[in-house]
């Protein structure tokens, strides 16, 4: 089996990469040779944390594997980050076990391709303004990812933490970007060209009225039932992308206008994989509103875990153990 560390999968897989394998499986998702298994999702009872798993299988690849880890909201005490994953691959063709992948880094950076493949396909060509909000550790990942896709200019974000605005200022000035931190999320959103919400939040924190038209929306927080950040109505108001319908209508930020019977699946234009494929229509005009719903799937993490392996083998890295 091989073993491949967080430092090795930082050194190994770069955003450009992961964007292009992640897309693809979009696509592979959408034409029915790839698919993702029912997830599990519980609280633990210990430290207050939150455990899942992810699985699926991709037979055009092929790859077959899972991803287990959670929240564990106390570690940043300890030192270490508070989202811990791994994921561990099977070789399809024995069911053996060949390849086990730390997923900290990976589940970061493929979160946020999945947000700028969104964006590649559904925002307006010429957007230059990015807004977020939400600035810990998965905003670098979000700004870099739409960087590889949008020539933004222009940065503007809202956080709670005036800490966590500062850091990523900081990350913002290192790109040669203007940043603009702001005090509220309506500053945010009224100016942003492409907007994305990567918060823990179970409230709406975006508002129908607040986004303008021709505005791309890539909300990526909600991944669990009462997970909220954006208004109802604007989510009903929008042209509404997924990565996977089930999941976006039961843990995504979907789940509230269904809920509340504002949307129902048949609203839903279809998923990203689709739109790439020319299953569906994008974008339909420069004043639509595009809202595309991130709840992450087990593809999406077994697709970078493979790419990890595969640039492992080319350089040499990674530690191989009997099993």
């Amino acid at each position: 089996m091989l073993i491949i560390s967080e430092q090795d999968a930082r050194a190994l897989v770069g955003v450009e990469d992961v964007i292009a394998a992640v897309e693809k499986s979009f696509v592979a998702m959408a034409r029915g040779v790839a698919r993702n298994y029912p997830v599990v999702r519980e609280v633990v009872g210990y430290q207050d944390a939150v455990f899942g798993v992810k699985t699926g299988c991709d037979t055009s690849a092929p790859i077959l594997g899972l991803k287990a880890g959670g929240y564990w909201p106390h570690n940043l005490a300890l030192g270490l980050t508070n989202h811990q994953s791994s994921t561990l691959l099977f070789d399809p063709e024995t069911g053996r076990a060949s390849a086990l992948v730390s997923a900290n880094y990976l589940t970061g950076v493929r979160t946020g391709a999945a947000s700028a493949i969104a964006t590649k396909y559904l925002s307006r060509p010429g957007s230059t303004v990015l807004g977020i909000i939400g600035t810990g550790v998965q905003s670098a990942y979000q700004l870099r990812a739409t960087l590889a896709v949008r020539p933004i200019r222009k940065v503007y974000a809202w956080d709670p933490s005036a800490e966590n605005l500062a850091t990523f200022g900081r990350t913002v000035a290192e790109l040669g970007l203007e940043y603009a931190p702001q005090t509220d999320c309506q500053a945010v959103a009224v100016n942003a060209d492409i907007l994305i919400t990567v918060t823990p939040s179970q409230r709406a924190l975006i508002e129908k009225s607040w986004v303008r038209a021709g505005t791309h929306i890539s909300a990526m927080g909600a991944d669990t039932k009462g997970k909220q950040e954006l208004d109802p109505a604007l989510v009903a108001s929008a042209a509404l992308f997924v990565d996977e319908a089930a999941q976006a209508i039961t843990i995504g930020e979907c789940q509230h206008a269904y809920n509340a019977g504002l949307i129902t699946q048949q609203s839903l234009r279809g998923s990203i994989g689709a739109v790439i494929a020319g299953l569906c229509d994008g974008r339909r005009s420069a004043e639509e509103i595009t809202l595309f719903d991130g709840t992450g799937v087990a593809l999406q993490d077994l697709v970078v875990a493979d790419l990890a392996v595969r640039l492992a083998a080319e350089r040499g890295l990674g530690s191989r153990v009997a099993y």
